[in-house]
């Protein structure tokens, strides 16, 4: 596991909003401790809660300088931008932060410590380029091996890329550790694998194995927890992500699966291409559930809604509406809370017979591991 600096400047210049900052945004979520500060020159003098609604009083500024003043002494590129490329204005802020001494973490498809000019600079100072989506070397298999674990697995789906599964896989972890409960996240996601401290890209692994890397991830996981929830990623029904979300599906095994969801979005997130329309909900659970039982039957036993371009009214409306519609609980975890995700998890253990001291009062008081 890489060991990153411990109070980060969020760098996401003209783009720090709330589904836009994805990195920067989970940072503050669930690792507040370790940021000093946000770089965008457009939300300068705001704090970090007025503009996305977590990271309290992190302040925005506008500088390396002035994060520097605020306590930073590392960058962490704040976006994933599609394509993975750095954008070319913030090649001079990455400077910047390598010529005061910063390491630098990124999570993109370009690696930065390959970049001859940065790397040149980063080894004239003596700084780190850390990539957490570089790949693993290793690359394993798949062979239905997670299916074989005791742990309850548990994998978080979206009806499109950028739709909670992240923020629904923390927020799961949270309220089952809460109850004792032996969990652990399988990170497969650059931000995810900041905050959990490990995990693998899964998007960066070769196609021909992702499935394995993802089934080598969940064996590790189940090896000390009782409930093991793996991060999603993309989607089956888009078109530029499905590859990753069906070898991610095939190879973590679920027993169950969590289906994420923007209350309001109505098509897929396409950048510059042409609009496609987002699939109703009934129809990617059908898909999901039915990919999943070509290697492992699994249900999708609750809905995660992000609601956050709602009213209050609204959004509590949107979840009984989403669960009348599929049947199962539907919360908006960071609004609402994930506690009925959570009981959902525990009731589908318990039916399935796997993870039984997790699901019983017995097996409560175990401590977290993730």
């Amino acid at each position: 596991m890489t060991t990153v600096p411990p109070r980060y400047a969020l760098l996401a210049e003209g783009r720090f909003e709330l589904h836009d900052a994805k990195t920067a945004v989970g940072m503050l979520r669930y690792r507040p401790e370790r940021v000093a500060a946000v770089i965008d020159s457009t939300h300068a003098g705001r704090t970090a809660q007025e503009c996305v609604g977590c990271g309290g009083a992190v302040p925005v500024v506008s500088t390396v300088e002035a994060a520097e003043r605020a306590g930073a002494n590392a960058l962490l590129l704040g976006i994933a931008p599609q394509g993975g490329e750095l954008p070319e204005p913030w090649r001079a802020t990455v400077r910047d932060a390598i010529a005061r001494g910063f390491d630098v973490v990124a999570g993109l498809h370009q690696f930065l410590a390959d970049d001859p000019e940065l790397a040149a600079l980063a080894r004239q100072r003596g700084v780190r380029m850390i990539d957490v989506r570089r790949p693993p070397a290793a690359r394993p298999i798949a062979a239905c091996r997670a299916a074989a674990v005791d742990a309850f697995v548990v994998l978080t789906i979206g009806s499109d890329c950028n739709s909670g599964k992240m923020t629904t896989t923390f927020e799961v972890e949270r309220a089952l550790a809460a109850r004792g409960v032996r969990v652990a996240v399988v990170a497969t996601g650059q931000t995810g694998i900041l905050v959990a401290g490990s995990g693998v890209a899964i998007d960066a692994v070769p196609a021909d194995f992702v499935a394995g890397t993802a089934e080598q991830l969940v064996l590790e996981a189940a090896e000390s927890a009782d409930i093991v929830l793996v991060e999603g990623q993309g989607a089956l029904h888009h078109p530029a992500y499905s590859g990753v979300s069906l070898g991610l599906l095939h190879g973590a095994c679920p027993a169950a699966m969590i289906l994420c969801h923007q209350e309001g979005r109505t098509e897929l997130r396409m950048g510059a291409a042409p609009p496609v329309p987002l699939p109703p909900l009934t129809d990617v659970r059908g898909a999901a559930e039915a990919a999943a039982a070509w290697v492992r039957p699994a249900r999708v036993i609750g809905v995660a809604l992000d609601t956050s371009e709602l009213g209050a009214a609204a959004a509590l409306a949107a979840c009984e509406q989403r669960g009348r519609e599929l049947g199962v609980p539907a919360t908006d975890t960071v609004r609402h809370g994930a506690e009925g995700l959570a009981e959902a998890v525990l009731a589908a253990a318990q039916r399935s017979g796997r993870a039984a001291r997790a699901a019983s009062p017995a097996g409560q008081g175990q401590g977290r591991t993730a």
